[in-house]
C-alpha cells in the first residue's frame, strides 16, 4: 500500500484546493501513558499494520490512500506495551535547566523578566567544578548573574546561599517533548499522566519559541 498523505480541502475562488498538512501525532503506550510525538506517516503506518489504534482524531481532516480514507490521527495507542525508562538522561543544557527551574533564580527568587538589562540567567554548580562537583542535574541550578558571581567557588553552606528547591533530574517527558507544540487534545493525556506541572514546563518552553512548530531538543 502506498504511504498516505494528509490533505485539508478548502475553497479558493470557487475551486476546491487541497493543502498538505504533515503534522505530528501523540503516541501512547498500551497503558495509555504518553510516549512521544511521531510523524504522521509513521503513525498511519503503525495503524495500518495493526500495531496501533487511533484514540483521538480530527474528523475534519482526512488521509487517503488507494484503499483507505481515515480521519487524521491526533493520538494513537500502541497495541503492545513497551518498556520505557522513567529517567531519560541527557546532557544538561541551559534551555532545559532554566525551564526546570521555571526561569527563576534559585537564590534570590527573581524571574528572568525581573532582571536588569545587563543581568542574565546562568548555570550555577552547587559544588563547583573546581572542587570536584559534577555537571549533572542534581548539582546545577539556575542563578542570576549577580548571585552566581557572589557565590563564586563557594559551597552553599560556606556562604549561606541555598537554592529554593533541591535540584532534581527532570522526568524524561520534560526533555523529550520540550519545545513541542501540543494540541489541547494531546495535552489532555500529558495532564492525566504527569499533571499540570509538566504542562507548565512545556508551556514555558513553547512561549519562549512562539514562531516555531515542532523542534529538535538539544
Amino acid at each position: 500500500m502506498r504511504v498516505v498523505v494528509l490533505y485539508q480541502r478548502y475553497i479558493v475562488g470557487g475551486f476546491a484546493q487541497e493543502e498538505c498538512l504533515m503534522v505530528g501525532c501523540l503516541a501512547l503506550n498500551a497503558s495509555f501513558e504518553p510516549l512521544t510525538m511521531v510523524p504522521l506517516r509513521r503513525a498511519l503506518r503503525l495503524v495500518i499494520d495493526g500495531k496501533a489504534e487511533i484514540v483521538e482524531a480530527d474528523f475534519d481532516r482526512v488521509v487517503r490512500s488507494e484503499r483507505l480514507t481515515l480521519p487524521r490521527p491526533a493520538v494513537i495507542r500502541l497495541m503492545r506495551f513497551i518498556h520505557v525508562p522513567r529517567r531519560f538522561r541527557r546532557q544538561v543544557t541551559n534551555t532545559f535547566l532554566f525551564a526546570r527551574d521555571r526561569y527563576r533564580c534559585q537564590y534570590c527568587g527573581r524571574l528572568q523578566i525581573e532582571l536588569k538589562p545587563r543581568e542574565s540567567l546562568t548555570r550555577d554548580h552547587l559544588i563547583p567544578l573546581s572542587r570536584g562537583g559534577a555537571n549533572d542535574w542534581t548539582n546545577v541550578v539556575t542563578a542570576c548573574s549577580p548571585c552566581n558571581t557572589r557565590k563564586a567557588n563557594s559551597l552553599p553552606s560556606e556562604i549561606g546561599m541555598h537554592p529554593t528547591h533541591a535540584p532534581v533530574e527532570p522526568h524524561f517527558v520534560h526533555l523529550s517533548w520540550a519545545v513541542r507544540r501540543l494540541t489541547p487534545t494531546q495535552a489532555k493525556y500529558i495532564r492525566i499522566f504527569y499533571g499540570e506541572e509538566t504542562l507548565h514546563h512545556l508551556e514555558d518552553l513553547e512561549n519562549r519559541h512562539p514562531n516555531h512548530g515542532v523542534h529538535q531538543v538539544g
